[in-house]
């Protein structure tokens, strides 16, 4: 394994944290643009992972604050908005998943969030970095050798083999996967697929006792109707983590200002969430890049254009039980034993 800084110091340490049984699309337009079953199939892998993950994490005894956590995915208070969500609410049913459907005034008292609906998915929350040293340190333990700090400069496949160059230095390999935020020079031609974003997160100081008071359960993570959405999960000691403020990434010579243009307006955004924490100070800020796909859903396997190159590529709305998914599919894609569905996450899908 190759990894450009210290493992898991990067996009990694920057994620939410967030895992989930569903993908942050609609499944009512992905059934419309891929047909039923294949929306079916894409969802039901993906709920898999969200279970498969945690307890792959729970054998190998990683401390990584591992809990579980349901999703509110909520809209505003907008009748059409209400209807068209319990459209893909009723769709999602349809198709033999267990979602919850919570109305306004039960989302209210569950989350003391004024909104007109709510869907209710399964989750978990954990720390992502110590999740991936916890991984990392299987795969040691299990033979894999990794080299931090050793960047990709190039990657050239042959019909035989593929040669990863790093530094001075090139590693000759069957295949090569490829799961990283930081654009490689010889990938260029998945830009028609990929749009790169900027997320902001902000996570706040403790939350003061008359403001606990306020902001009702802290058992489940929320996610917005805005677009581009926000996120919102709890920490330890009653601290809020609020993402959002998508942009396309700024050069670097801006990115403090825009950390801090962003921050700002994050710490405005979730008061309107929670209106009584108006006056809450931000203790830490962030940023991150990722990746928007053209319809909204990850890509993971192969393109046509890169021989012996594997995909792992995606949005971070998505949560970290994607990390599991897409290992799961590229390593039976690998070994030549494709499972049926899987060939729905690649590029073929919209080519």
């Amino acid at each position: 394994m190759l990894e450009a800084e210290a493992i898991g110091g990067a996009a990694t340490a920057r994620s939410l944290g967030l895992g989930r049984e569903d993908f942050d699309a609609s499944f009512q337009q992905t059934a419309a643009s891929h047909g039923l079953r294949a929306a079916r199939s894409l969802w039901q892998q993906m709920r898999r992972a969200s279970l498969d993950f945690p307890a792959a994490l729970r054998r190998l005894g990683a401390k990584c604050e591992l809990a579980p956590a349901d999703l509110v995915s909520f809209v505003r208070r907008d009748a059409d908005v209400v209807r068209r969500f319990q459209r893909e609410y009723q769709v999602r049913r349809d198709a033999g998943f267990d979602h919850s459907w919570i109305k306004g005034p039960a989302l209210g008292r569950a989350a003391a969030v004024d909104g007109g609906a709510a869907i209710r998915t399964r989750g978990f929350t954990l720390d992502p970095y110590r999740a991936c040293l916890a991984l990392a340190g299987g795969a040691l333990a299990r033979g894999a050798v990794i080299y931090e700090r050793s960047p990709v400069r190039r990657i050239r496949a042959t019909r035989k083999h593929v040669d990863v160059t790093s530094g001075d230095s090139t590693i000759r390999a069957d295949a090569v996967v490829v799961a990283t935020s930081a654009p490689l020079a010889d990938l260029r031609a998945l830009r028609r697929h990929l749009k790169p974003v900027q997320t902001y997160v902000v996570a706040t100081d403790s939350l003061p006792a008359v403001m606990r008071r306020e902001v009702g359960s802290r058992a489940a993570s929320l996610r917005d109707s805005h677009s581009p959405p926000h996120f919102l999960r709890w920490l330890r000691e009653d601290r809020i983590m609020f993402a959002g403020g998508d942009q396309p990434p700024v050069p670097a010579r801006q990115r403090e200002k825009a950390l801090v243009q962003r921050t700002w307006e994050l710490m405005y955004e979730l008061s309107l969430i929670y209106p009584a924490i108006s006056g809450l100070q931000p203790q830490w800020s962030w940023d991150f890049t990722h990746y928007d796909t053209v319809d909204r859903l990850p890509f993971i396997g192969l393109h046509r254009n890169f021989p012996r190159h594997l995909f792992a590529i995606e949005g971070a709305r998505h949560g970290a039980a994607f990390a599991w998914l897409a290992a799961r599919i590229l390593l039976r894609r690998y070994q030549g034993d494709p499972d049926k569905g899987d060939d729905l996450f690649g590029f073929s899908r919209v080519l």
